[in-house]
């Protein structure tokens, strides 16, 4: 089965007035939705970030800190999934809690390399 990316954007802002309980019920809306897709086979890893990040750019390796997206998103998490083909990815990522708030998600197909031993 081939490999797909599946990154949630979220809007910083709208995800900040989240009241707790907002908060709990979307952590286990995406867990009752990971197990849903571990069950399915479907699932391979998936794990929320934080909003910092660091970025290392160009041969001298330029070291800066930030979040980089210039809107008022942030990718908030990812999921690694494997199907038969993206027309099943795109049917899964539409159930994704992430869209619950707001959100937004983005599909990236994996790269298949192969390498000669």
């Amino acid at each position: 089965m081939k490999k797909y990316l599946l990154l949630l954007h979220e809007d910083i802002e709208q995800m900040q007035k989240l009241s707790p309980k907002e908060m709990e019920e979307l952590g286990k809306s995406h867990m009752a939705w990971a197990e849903k897709l571990g069950e399915s086979g479907h699932l391979i890893s998936g794990e929320g970030l934080e909003e910092n990040s660091v970025q290392i750019s160009g041969k001298d390796s330029i070291v800066k800190d930030g979040t980089f997206l210039e809107s008022k998103e942030m990718i908030g998490g990812y999921y690694l999934l494997q199907a038969k083909d993206l027309k099943t990815v795109i049917e899964l990522a539409k159930s994704c809690p992430c869209h619950l708030f707001g959100g937004t998600t983005e599909i990236r197909p994996i790269m298949e390399m192969e390498y000669e031993e």
